[in-house]
């Protein structure tokens, strides 16, 4: 136990510098800077740019990861493949784990956004904005309500993602630039962690692990080709990189669809990795489960590590620092007393970490492949054969990346319409995404 202890205060005093260092990196003086939308990155980012073939202009796309508070801008770099090319801590985010459901639930949203040069907000009260587009097609499929959620500067968060001035200073410029250069529209991907196997089984007990086994299937996606995968909704799910025989409806049949062959075998090998740490994790943790913490407790942990010092920025925490692996039983009761008290001060139960119902216990402890949707047969999924079911049976969501006319050499699955014309061009014939990432293998 000792030694357990003494792992966590560890990474809660990493946590903790990791989110000191990431409020200094973006180290511009406020005070002299003279046009904020302007405003040109660091010389450091541009030399590191420069370094690894990226073009100024060229495309990004944004992902989050909650739970250890990160946000990463990705880039692509002259083999169209993207790349981190800088990373932050977020500074707040409030809620916890999961999805945004309805106006006033504090949830941050997760999944996958896109953005357009619509979506940024110059004359925002929080320094710079960046609306994230919630509720996309997906949310607005499955009833999900809320508006003005944002990355934006200032530290302080209901339901957005938001920064210190200096860093959404730099988000803004990348996001400017990035446009600047042609991009119709970033994709923003937002995810409760990563998605490793190890933190899929951690997570397995949540009410949301079927939302988020959907999210994997865009996360997989983007890990095998390293470009941001083409999202689209039907039957209020996301589907990813998938070819199909008619127009793509959120609400309505999903037609027929099939993975490219070329990405059907990458992402099978991928899988079979996945399977083989799925396993390693089972036995690893066992009848272990985590525990996602309260936005209360992440900000206990921050406030305890930093107590005494100046709190100019009051950061929310990491749920890596707060949370803990528990015993699922102990989990269950722990989970069932939260959600008593809760009741007992006439709240509601929007979003806990854990269903401590045994039906849950005993679907999150099925076998590893029912645990990455991927993997699912055709029969599990209702599908059609066709290899393995990469989004068929998998909520999607999103507009549509299209090819670039103003730079028909750029990645086409780095561009998407705005939502002007997003109706017309979803039923209009698409440019074959699968041949030119086959092509370029």
């Amino acid at each position: 136990m000792r030694i357990r202890h003494l792992a966590y205060v560890s990474l809660m005093a990493l946590t903790l510098a990791g989110c000191n260092d990431a409020l200094d990196t973006a180290s511009v003086d406020l005070s002299t800077v003279k046009n904020k939308v302007e405003q040109p990155l660091p010389s450091h980012i541009l030399a590191d740019m420069a370094q690894k073939g990226m073009d100024r202009n060229s495309p990004i796309m944004i992902r989050i990861f909650k739970e250890e508070g990160a946000m990463e801008i990705l880039k692509a770099n002259q083999s169209n493949r993207f790349e981190v090319i800088a990373d932050y801590k977020i500074c707040a985010w409030s809620g916890r784990l999961g999805p945004k459901v309805k106006e006033g639930d504090r949830q941050a949203p997760e999944g996958f956004y896109m953005l357009t040069p619509a979506n940024l907000n110059p004359n925002s009260k929080y320094y710079l904005a960046i609306n994230t587009g919630f509720p996309n097609r997906y949310d607005a499929a499955n009833g999900r309500s809320g508006a003005n959620l944002m990355i934006h500067g200032a530290c302080s968060s209901s339901g957005c993602y938001s920064m210190t001035d200096q860093q959404v200073l730099e988000i803004y410029a990348f996001a400017r630039d990035a446009f600047k250069g042609g991009q119709k529209a970033i994709q923003l991907e937002a995810f409760p962690f990563r998605m490793t196997a190890e933190n899929m089984w951690k997570h397995r007990l949540s009410p949301n692990i079927d939302f988020w086994k959907m999210l994997k299937v865009g996360y997989d996606n983007f890990e095998v080709t390293k470009r941001p995968p083409e999202v689209e909704v039907c039957e209020k799910k996301y589907v990813f990189n998938q070819q199909a025989s008619g127009p793509f409806n959120a609400g309505g049949k999903c037609p027929v669809m099939t993975t490219p062959p070329a990405l059907q075998v990458a992402l099978s090998t991928y899988d079979k990795q996945y399977q083989a740490d799925y396993a390693v994790a089972m036995k690893k943790y066992d009848d272990m489960a985590w525990y996602d913490p309260t936005e209360a407790e992440r900000k206990a942990v921050v406030a305890k590590q930093r107590k005494g010092h100046d709190l100019a920025y009051a950061p929310t925490g990491t749920a890596l620092a707060a949370g803990k692996m528990m015993k699922v039983a102990d989990l269950e009761a722990m989970m069932s007393n939260q959600s008593a008290q809760q009741i007992a001060r006439g709240g509601t139960v929007l979003s806990p970490s854990t269903n401590p119902s045994t039906a849950s216990i005993r679907l999150a402890t099925a076998t590893p492949a029912a645990a990455n949707p991927a993997a699912e047969t055709p029969a599990m999924a209702g599908q059609q054969p066709a290899g393995p079911v990469v989004a068929a049976n998998i909520p999607a969501n999103v507009p549509i990346p299209m090819a670039n006319p103003m730079n028909p050499g750029l990645n086409p699955l780095a561009y998407a319409p705005s939502p002007a014309v997003e109706t017309a061009q979803t039923e209009a014939k698409k440019p074959p995404f699968w041949k030119f990432w086959a092509k370029s293998e």
